[in-house]
């Protein structure tokens, strides 16, 4: 397991396309931050991790001291993860003054999610992205910010089909019309520059107007809050822009439950909240745990706690529940 920290070299590359992103892959971008966002240096973790054959369980958890003038925000910026999944982790911690001194519990351990491991995939249900380089047996797991209720973003396959560097924006009618019925005027295009709520790259995909972009507001990532595009944090789009290459496949996914093994061959299950429009009730809850534990197990006879698959659906506080039994006898090395 590898967690890097340190200010990150951003290596200057050749932009796929030029100048400006073509109003049909305008992407969703956001109302114009007026302050801008100013450029700086500062530690940041990159989250990457060995893989391992059969195993779906990676990372650790850490925990971090606040400082005198640090918000959760402040450590979740310097942890790489996201605002809903620090804030989810850490309920009795206040988010604006934690203290100084304040124990942070930072969730920096996965369950990868089930699907092919290539590429990128995206669990919206946990709003993060998985990148598995190619020709490296590796994951790299990034915050991102989704689509809110109203402008969800797409399930299913797609890939990337070109990359600009300091894009401008267009706005499409709707976000327009949006800002006309709160008598704003939104203009027909924001240029390229600090203003720009694209930030400074933007990765296009085959799904029109849908991109993988920075953000001039870096506070909101791990959030609902785009207009169905995928927001990343400025220096994880800057290393993403580098790393994906035209066609790389990108699988977007929307996984509440998550169920995997561990190197040490028991079984564990995560679960995250249900999207407000989506939300059953908890017997189907219970019944959608339980059918990501049996996707897990395949054949495997293993001893399952059906009292923490439970708990883990009645929470959906994106914690990693351990649901083999205590007796369990662990998968690896176990007569099958």
């Amino acid at each position: 397991m590898l967690l890097v920290f340190g200010a990150w070299l951003v290596l200057a590359v050749p932009a796929v396309a030029e100048d400006a992103l073509p109003p049909e892959q305008a992407g969703d971008g956001e109302e114009v931050d007026e302050d801008g966002f100013e450029e700086q240096e500062w530690d940041r973790a990159l989250h990457r991790f060995e893989l391992a054959e059969g195993v779906d369980v990676v990372g650790e958890e850490q925990t971090a001291e606040a400082g005198a003038d640090d918000t959760l925000l402040d450590v979740a910026k310097r942890y790489a993860v996201g605002y809903e999944q620090i804030r989810m982790a850490n309920p009795g911690v206040d988010t604006w003054l934690p203290g100084e001194g304040a124990e942070i519990r930072i969730p920096s351990r996965y369950i990868l999610p089930d699907a092919p491991r290539e590429g990128v995939v995206i669990n919206l249900a946990e709003m993060r992205l998985y990148h598995y380089p190619e020709d490296e047996n590796v994951v790299e797991v990034f915050p991102v910010s989704i689509g809110r209720m109203d402008w969800s973003t797409p399930l299913g396959r797609t890939e990337v089909t070109g990359k600009i560097q300091d894009p401008a924006w267009y706005p499409p009618e709707s976000i327009r019309k949006q800002a006309e019925q709160r008598g704003e005027t939104m203009p027909r295009e924001v240029p390229p520059g600090p203003d720009n709520p694209l930030g400074r790259h933007a990765i296009l995909l085959d799904i029109s107007g849908y991109l993988l972009h920075g953000t001039n507001r870096p506070w909101g990532i791990g959030m609902r809050a785009t207009h169905g595009c995928i927001r990343l944090h400025p220096r994880d789009i800057d290393y993403l822009y580098d790393q994906l290459a035209v066609g790389t496949s990108v699988k977007i996914v929307n996984q509440p439950f998550q169920a995997g093994w561990s190197a040490d061959g028991l079984l564990y299950l995560q679960a995250f909240p249900f999207f407000e429009e989506d939300e059953p009730k908890r017997a189907e809850r219970v019944e959608l745990a339980v059918e990501s534990v049996a996707r897990a197990l395949g054949d495997a006879v293993h001893r399952v706690d059906g009292g923490q698959v439970r708990a883990a659906a009645d929470e959906q506080d994106g914690r990693i529940y351990r649901v083999s039994r205590t007796n369990a006898v662990p998968r690896w090395g176990a007569e099958e």
